[in-house]
């Protein structure tokens, strides 16, 4: 697809196809054995319900593509600071950041030094995985010197925090032609070996670049050998995998195990075949800011799935920063799940340019089919999670936690 036709393709109605693009991280809290995602941003707005999750806390940001200056974005570095600064601002800080790959877009030894000096301003220990894009060069060993201290093979690894498992697999190596992602039977036998010690009711999250489902095999979002893998996980009754590489966030549940891709701080790819191929998507440079965000993310407990919601760098006026306020757009509910005190009325505003309604799946309430920029609203008089869809479109799901 030639440029122009992407430009095209990315006006409001296909921007409506394209889900939460990119961003610059997610905050991550372990509660309970459950891992619940954290909004960055509205840690840092000193959100009293999300203040309240405790637990462990760690953050998530993907794909930085140090070295990348095309008209996607010309300044990267500058986004991945401002995923650094969200963090920072964050007045419970995260005991450690993960990094799930593409640190670079060259492996040039300038673009892994400016990506350290960046993350260095963090002041917190940083876990890395490569992404292909590290380890183009010398079969990854400049990689390996720099991140590599104490892991096995290509670079995998696993550690102990506040009594939760964390993996950090290597599927970027040795891809073969036209393939997917790939383990290799070393690193399966490492990590059969690694959680055969554990308890089931150990908490485990394991992350890498590739996606360990298949997201859109035809464009190799997927890992070719993740079934024997998921296999040693699947005693656990708290598994969470995180992702990145397809620069938007998509996530499933199968069991005890929960998928989770992270958005970019560099630039958007299309969603799954909605163009002829993946790779860097341009729009237009005063609406960059709004596709670039960060994602929020929020567990409360084992029954529900993360939910997750992309919040952008740069606020839209149609965008409501109340967590009593519900933005249906994008084919989505911001925020996902609203956390709001008893008798709190929430109100769900259409800035789609197709009507939705709101129904709960109990049917406790519903609205009727909403027009573009037309309201409801719901009193939510006793505590409890009120979960709720779109009708017409069933895909699209919230919730209002009342506390």
């Amino acid at each position: 697809m030639k440029e122009h036709d992407w430009e095209k393709a990315c006006d409001r109605r296909g921007f409506l196809q394209c889900m939460a693009w990119v961003g610059t991280g997610a905050m991550w809290a372990l509660d309970g054995g459950a891992l619940k995602g954290m909004p960055i941003e509205h840690a840092a707005r000193g959100a009293a319900a999300h203040a309240r999750t405790g637990g462990l806390r760690f953050a998530q940001i993907s794909d930085s593509h140090i070295g990348f200056d095309k008209p996607a974005n010309a300044d990267v570095t500058a986004t991945l600071r401002a995923a650094v600064a969200k963090i920072r601002a964050a007045p419970e800080q995260p005991s450690f950041v993960l990094h799930t790959g593409d640190l670079t877009h060259l492996s040039k030894p300038s673009e892994f030094d400016t990506l350290q000096q960046v993350l260095g301003e963090l002041s917190l220990p940083v876990f890395y995985v490569p992404g292909e894009h590290d380890v183009l060069e010398d079969d990854g060993k400049s990689y390996l010197q720099r991140f590599g201290k104490d892991t096995h093979g290509s670079g995998w690894y696993s550690f102990d925090h506040s009594g939760v498992h964390f993996v950090g697999l290597v599927n970027v190596v040795n891809l073969k032609a036209g393939g997917l992602g790939s383990l290799g039977a070393e690193q399966l036998e490492w990590l059969e070996k690694d959680v055969k010690r554990f308890k089931s009711s150990t908490p485990i999250v394991v992350f890498a670049h590739i996606p360990l489902w298949s997201v859109y095999p035809e464009w190799g979002w997927g890992t070719d050998d993740s079934a024997r893998a998921l296999s040693y996980l699947k005693r656990f009754g708290s598994v969470s995998v995180l992702n990145g590489h397809i620069h938007q966030v998509m996530h499933k549940v199968e069991g005890h195990v929960s998928f989770h891709t992270a958005m970019s701080t560099a630039f958007p790819q299309p969603a799954p075949g909605s163009g002829p191929s993946p790779g860097p998507m341009k729009v237009e440079a005063d609406r960059l800011k709004k596709v670039l965000g960060i994602a929020q993310m929020t567990f409360h407990d084992v029954n529900h799935p993360i939910a997750i919601t992309d919040l952008p760098l740069e606020e839209s006026a149609q965008r409501s920063d109340s967590d009593h306020d519900v933005v249906v757009d994008n084919f989505s509910f911001s925020p996902t799940t609203a956390s709001v005190p008893v008798g709190t009325t929430v109100t769900w505003t259409n800035h789609d340019d197709v009507p939705h309604n709101i129904v709960s799946t109990t049917r406790q309430f519903k609205s009727p089919v909403l027009d573009t920029d037309q309201r409801f609203s719901h009193a939510f008089d006793a505590p409890g999670t009120y979960e709720y869809f779109c009708s017409i479109h069933p895909r699209m799901t919230g919730q209002v936690v009342v506390v």
